[in-house]
């Protein structure tokens, strides 16, 4: 079974890794200049420099649909540079999944593959999609839903460690990204890891920088630009996250569930 993924950051990760690990053929798309914090453990990163490694699973970029089912049979993750999922209609896949985590749904449809599931807000099961995965943190985190919506976003991350907005870090202003710190650096509440058009951005707690953008990438004033983790365990900058394997285990289900359910008609 392929299953092709929209979106290769950290979330959509970690459900590729869910997948992969499961036995099922996965190809994954993302912009041409990837936009995620946790870039050591997204598979978007391959874009950029032409591998990644996630854990145990390696991703090559690819330039085709053709190259993406080549480096399938080599045993590697395909990553294509394609925010419009354009390599959908020569790949044909069986199942597709949306895991930009855009909030809103950027033009995914419930006819593009016999199975579409949605990752977080902006999909209804019924209408645009099969099923949705629930995104946000608590009790209902990875439940699939095949009636109705994910719960709203409400812009407040999840605790972790106790904090909640605190842990991200936004773009001070609008301009290029450039970083002064990396993945992985321990940071104390006042620490600038950043600039952008000369204005510092700096951290408001203590503990380890769990995500940061790439240098040169074009933001604009409050954008999530990076992320402190209170905890302070730097290895989990390089595995998969509790958030992440959940949401991959939802999707999982969601993919069992309806192609049991459609061999049975």
């Amino acid at each position: 079974m392929l299953i092709l993924v929209r979106g290769a950051g950290d979330l959509a990760s970690g459900i590729a890794l869910r997948l992969w690990h499961c036995g099922f053929d996965v190809v994954m798309t993302d912009l041409p200049r990837p936009t995620a914090i946790r870039r050591t453990v997204a598979f978007s990163d391959a874009i950029v420099h032409g591998e990644m490694t996630v854990e145990d699973v390696t991703a090559r970029r690819a330039d085709s649909a053709a190259h993406a089912l080549a480096l399938l049979q080599q045993g590697f993750l395909p990553v294509l540079a394609d925010s419009e999922c354009l390599c959908r209609e020569a790949l044909q896949p069986q199942v597709l999944v949306d895991a930009i985590l855009a909030k809103r749904n950027l033009g995914t449809a419930i006819t593009d593959a016999p199975i579409v599931i949605g990752v977080g807000p902006g999909f209804t099961a019924g209408t645009d999609c099969h099923a949705v995965v629930e995104t946000m943190r608590g009790h209902t985190l990875g439940r699939v839903i095949y009636e109705g919506s994910a719960l709203p976003n409400t812009n407040i991350p999840g605790l972790i460690g106790g904090f909640a907005g605190e842990r991200v870090l936004r773009a001070p202003a609008d301009g290029v990204f450039r970083s002064t710190h990396a993945i992985g650096d321990r940071v104390k509440s006042g620490d600038i890891v950043g600039y952008v058009a000369g204005e510092p951005m700096r951290c408001t707690i203590d503990g380890v920088l769990r995500g940061l953008l790439a240098d040169g990438v074009s933001v604009f004033k409050g954008m999530k630009s990076g992320d402190v983790d209170p905890r302070g365990e730097v290895s989990y900058c390089t595995t998969a996250s509790d958030k992440a394997l959940a949401i991959g285990g939802g999707v999982l289900e969601a993919i069992l569930h309806l192609s049991n359910a459609a061999r049975n008609l």
